[in-house]
């Protein structure tokens, strides 16, 4: 019996063990990553940036998508962006489980959307636990915020700067702090 493929694997929320016979492919995938991050993060052409990001994510990145790098991938093919979306200065994408950026999200500087994670028990620490994160439609998440793994930011939803997210926003609303929590309502 053939065993499916590690990003295959890691898609479908399986937990990776250190000694894992594939494991070796994440690092191998990471550094074919970093060779096209060094040409799109010393690149001013807003086209050349969306080519490399659309090399590195496997699928295309529509013109109306705007990066100011430079930009962090740890491997980018389970990244998937869609239109109008803003990626400022310096943001942080660890996307083995998956991240789906919908339509007219804002992502503001130094922000980190990380899907991966590890057991708390210290032998087996090792392991990696993918989880997804999806940003739905016309969400903004603030300068040096943190979205962790599982999280869905729900449509016209913001996250204040600084806030770490650990569980799901609801649509509509403000969260901010660590871990964050709902603010306000935003009336639409």
């Amino acid at each position: 019996m053939e065993t499916q493929d590690i990003f295959e694997r890691l898609r479908n929320g399986e937990t990776i063990i250190p000694d894992d016979a594939q494991a070796f492919k994440m690092r191998e995938a990471s550094f074919a990553t970093k060779a096209l991050l060094l040409k799109m993060n010393n690149t001013a052409n807003p086209s050349e940036i969306r080519e490399l990001l659309s090399e590195i994510t496997s699928s295309e990145i529509d013109e109306s998508v705007t990066v100011f790098t430079p930009l962090h991938i740890n491997y980018g093919k389970h990244t998937k962006i869609g239109k109008n979306v803003f990626i400022n200065f310096d943001c942080v994408f660890l996307d083995l489980g998956g991240i789906t950026i919908e339509d007219n999200v804002l992502l503001a500087p130094k922000v980190s959307l990380l899907t991966e994670s590890h057991p708390l028990n210290p032998k087996e620490r090792q392991s990696l636990i993918p989880k997804p994160i999806h940003i739905k439609k016309n969400a903004w998440i603030g300068a040096n915020a943190t979205i962790l793994q599982g999280v869905t930011i729900g449509e016209n939803a913001v996250v204040a700067a600084g806030s770490v997210v650990s569980k799901d926003v609801p649509e509509n609303v403000v969260v901010g702090g660590i871990p964050a929590k709902i603010i306000k309502e935003i009336k639409i």
